[in-house]
């Protein structure tokens, strides 16, 4: 009889070379990444340090921009904060309730894959796509309840101006839309990862389904859930085409969810295309800006998901 190989022997010299040119590979590969991002930081920070210069910090608290002057990111800085936190805030209400339906055996295997994939495939749609849709789908569908708050709620300084062709609202619902897929993935995972005895325990002490995904699953899995609001929400800062498309571009601060806004990424957007040299620095200095408010926001998102991950091994 022929002898059989053991299961279990060392490796081969090949294998060797392989795993360490392997390793070697995702070594360097990682640390260009970082030469990348750097890289990309300094080139905004050469061409942005002129505006950086002569404006300061006021260019943070200014209204005005005429492309020569006078250069204020202000009302874009709050149309960028407002827009996603509305989107982000209606994103979350939906994905954690997609999350919750995908995860306590609503629907039956087969259907609920379904329906994970069809969200999933929201993430897959061009933001152009969106915007498209937004103009001539959204914005006609939602006109009659906008007039009918602005004429019985108008005294509410949200609902104090009516909806023209293009505002605030529109934008935030289609940027929670694109946001739904990263919140109910993340959110999906951190609900499943609940320990099924806590689940177990709630039903043995008389709870009944929605008193157990409320007051046990969800607390339990809160960290996990919070990071992917977190992350959804440094995504929605960075968006750029929907948002141009829908917000009205205009840079003026309004409270009112019906009025035009700016945001940081549209303004980059719509001037970059015919920037002056002196009007390429100021945008650079907004770009600066969006940097360094959505790598917060991401850092945050990451540290607070995998907080969630190690608690839920432990």
């Amino acid at each position: 009889m022929e002898s059989q190989s053991p299961i279990s022997r060392p490796p081969t010299t090949g294998e060797i070379v392989t795993d360490r040119l392997f390793r070697g590979m995702t070594f360097g590969f990682a640390w260009l990444i970082i030469f990348l991002v750097v890289w990309i930081i300094w080139q905004i920070s050469v061409t942005a340090a002129p505006a950086v210069k002569e404006h300061g910090t006021s260019l943070l608290f200014s209204d005005k921009w005429d492309g020569k002057e006078h250069f204020g990111i202000l009302p874009e800085i709050v149309g960028t904060l407002y827009s996603s936190i509305l989107g982000v805030g209606i994103g979350a209400f939906f994905g954690i309730a997609v999350a919750i339906f995908l995860t306590q055996d609503f629907l039956p295997p087969r259907l609920e894959v379904v329906v994970k994939n069809i969200v999933e495939l929201l993430a897959a749609i061009p933001s152009v796509v969106y915007g498209l849709w937004g103009i001539f789908v959204l914005i006609p569908a939602i006109r009659p309840t906008c007039d009918w708050l602005h004429d019985h709620l108008g005294w509410i300084p949200i609902f104090n101006t009516r909806l023209s062709s293009l505002g605030l609202l529109p934008a935030a619902l289609v940027l929670a839309i694109m946001v739904i897929p990263t919140i109910t993935a993340i959110s999906r995972d951190s609900i499943a990862s609940v320990p099924p005895k806590l689940r177990e325990a709630a039903f043995g002490l008389g709870a009944t389904l929605w008193e157990t995904i409320l007051a046990v699953i969800l607390p339990t899995a809160a960290r996990g859930v919070w990071g992917s609001i977190i992350l959804a929400f440094g995504r929605a800062l960075g968006e750029t085409m929907a948002l141009a498309m829908l917000a009205g571009n205009a840079s003026e601060i309004h409270w009112s969810v019906f009025a035009p806004v700016n945001t940081l990424a549209a303004l980059l957007a719509n001037k970059f295309p015919e920037a002056s040299k002196i009007e390429m620095g100021a945008l650079m200095y907004a770009a600066l800006v969006l940097l360094a408010i959505t790598l917060i926001v991401n850092v945050l998102g990451t540290w607070i998901t995998q907080r969630s991950t190690i608690k839920g091994v432990r």
